[in-house]
């Protein structure tokens, strides 16, 4: 035990001293290992993963379909040289199901490393083939934070401090019908969230959707779908868009993507994403994009998917959140299948909430524009015992900080 406590204390101060950090106060958790719904401390002491590394682990941590995936490409070859020149065969497999997954106008894939990635690539992509320069997105909408996807996110508190940021971007309601005459013909694109993730889980009604797909057919706007947190099953479609009967032009995968491995993706038509191709050549480039480990990860990762009932049990399980919850002393609770929010008066009363959970050994956490609501996404695998338990812990938390 001595040595344990020895190890955390080094630990944390190498940390704090060594690592770039984000935020004043970090949780500090120092996790040794973890294994399907669980992560276990250096001490031993296990916590229930209600964020799943924030819709990552979608599959569980550790599937070991995922680690024998892994194990096995490491062992055949890595690193050989940038995307695109080689032929690389967990690549060329991973972009065979996901299209075949896809509608046939989502047949060509451009693999990255992450969702911000993803959304550069978009961004020059869509410039490129439509030859305008405006790009729409929404209020309290996030893209990921490199300086073009930054230019998306429709929260000026995070964006202030790095003006001047990329031009010819503009933000509407998320929703509001009226706001859709603000693209025009002048539109390059429209980058959506199906579900606004990080605003407390924002669910469109499918009319807004509908809508929204005729008016960029109208201006010959391009349809950007920000898939990165609601898709391999998060909402209980493989792709949240499938719940709206509006097929997207571009489509942006990471997060649950590669089982617990970095990687992200944009996808389009072929027709559309051959743009990138000539004038210039090589108009977009990455190294370790589609890097054959992280390939090789994500295509298990989404074999477990589609050849089980994960995705089709997820609503199922939502539904049993919402009657283990007490939701009485909430102001409000949204949920698209293993995606919630429970909102709370203020930050300050979320944050003891949340602490008081990560004490009793569930973490949950709050979203980036609603600190005030509490985040739910368990991996797909949480069985229904543990969904009771965690409803518990999550219960006596509220009633100890709200009464």
């Amino acid at each position: 035990m001595l040595d344990n406590i020895s190890l955390l204390i080094s630990n944390r101060q190498l940390f704090l001293s060594h690592v770039a950090q984000t935020s004043p106060n970090p949780l500090l958790l120092e996790i040794e290992r973890a294994e399907g719904v669980y992560l276990f401390d250096v001490n031993g002491k296990r916590y229930l993963d209600l964020i799943s590394g924030i819709s990552v682990s979608n599959i569980g941590h550790c599937h070991p379909a995922v680690v024998k995936a892994v194990q096995e490409q490491a062992a055949k070859f890595m690193h050989l040289l940038v995307y695109g020149e080689y032929v690389y065969a967990p690549q060329v497999l991973l972009a065979k199901a996901l299209s075949a997954q896809l509608p046939s106008s989502l047949d060509n894939v451009y693999l990255v490393n992450s969702g911000s990635e993803a959304t550069e690539g978009a961004i020059k992509l869509t410039k490129r083939y439509t030859g305008r320069r405006e790009i729409i997105s929404f209020k309290n909408g996030y893209h990921g934070s490199s300086t073009g996807s930054l230019s998306l996110m429709g929260d000026e508190y995070f964006k202030a401090p790095f003006r001047p940021l990329m031009p010819g971007t503009t933000q509407i309601r998320y929703g509001v019908e009226a706001d859709l005459e603000c693209i025009t013909n002048e539109t390059a694109a429209v980058f959506f969230e199906p579900v606004q993730a990080e605003s407390g889980i924002t669910i469109p009604t499918n009319n807004y959707v509908t809508l929204l797909r005729k008016k960029c057919d109208e201006v010959g706007a391009l349809l950007v779908f920000d898939e990165i947190q609601t898709g391999f099953g998060r909402t209980g479609k493989l792709f949240c868009f499938q719940h709206y009967g509006v097929v997207p032009d571009v489509l942006l995968l990471a997060k649950g993507m590669g089982g617990g491995m970095p990687i992200g993706a944009f996808i389009a038509a072929k027709k559309i994403m051959h743009c990138l191709t000539e004038d210039p050549v090589l108009g977009h480039i990455t190294t370790f994009g589609g890097h054959p480990v992280t390939a090789a990860a994500a295509l298990a990762n989404l074999q477990v998917l589609t050849e089980s009932d994960l995705i089709s049990r997820a609503e199922a399980k939502g539904k049993l959140f919402d009657d283990g919850l007490d939701l009485s002393k909430v102001k409000a609770y949204r949920r698209i299948g293993l995606m919630m929010a429970m909102e709370f008066d203020n930050f300050e009363t979320n944050k003891k909430i949340i602490d008081e959970c990560i004490s009793q050994g569930v973490i949950t956490d709050w979203f980036l524009f609603a600190s005030h609501c509490l985040r739910i996404g368990p991996p797909l695998t949480i069985s229904d015992e543990q969904i009771k338990t965690a409803c518990a812990i999550i219960n006596t938390s509220i009633l100890k900080h709200i009464g």
